[in-house]
């Protein structure tokens, strides 16, 4: 399924729905191999209000959202400039209901887009968790490649859970030019 998707940027007004999308579609549960982490990350995935408006307000930041004909929110994704000639892309989500129809693409296009219009970046750098087999490779599909980086995951964060101490994220990047 194709679907009209009509972008713009998020406002500070925009930050409780994006809040909800994000949080919904990190947590989603997946029934493919290797799409989730495996591990229960998902379930206790938060996104705080602060941090979302935090990002929605910082310079040289956009966060870019998509509505379908019937004004509903169904996907979002941020991007910043990081230097004169690189962004990142981080928090791309899509509804529920939208995955799996082609929308994670067009969104993903739609920032590169964005990115190399406005800030005339000709790299895109993201991260993937390392355990998300399918979503890098979805990555690897669109264009990107892993560089052999890793960022170390927060544990600290979810101490709830009994985490492998090799979870990482690693560090795609895509030449826009």
């Amino acid at each position: 399924m194709k679907a009209n998707i009509l972008f713009r940027i998020a406002t500070s007004h925009d930050a409780l729905r994006i809040q909800e999308l994000i949080e919904s579609a990190f947590r989603a549960q997946d029934t493919r191999p290797n799409w989730t982490d495996g591990l229960d990350l998902t379930s206790h995935f938060t996104l705080g209000i602060d941090e979302v408006l935090s990002t929605i307000n910082a310079p040289d930041t956009a966060t870019l959202i998509g509505f379908n004909e019937d004004e509903t929110l169904v996907s979002s994704v941020s991007v910043s400039r990081k230097t004169d000639s690189t962004a990142r892309l981080f928090w791309l989500a899509v509804h529920q209901n939208y995955q799996r129809g082609g929308l994670g693409r067009q969104t993903l296009a739609y920032a590169e887009t964005y990115s190399r219009q406005t800030w005339a970046v000709d790299m895109m750098g993201l991260n993937a968790l390392s355990t998300r087999v399918e979503l890098r490779r979805w990555y690897v599909r669109h264009g990107y490649r892993e560089t052999g980086e890793t960022s170390p995951f927060p544990q600290e964060q979810v101490r709830a859970l009994h985490l492998p101490p090799e979870l990482c994220f690693n560090e795609f990047n895509k030449n826009l030019s």
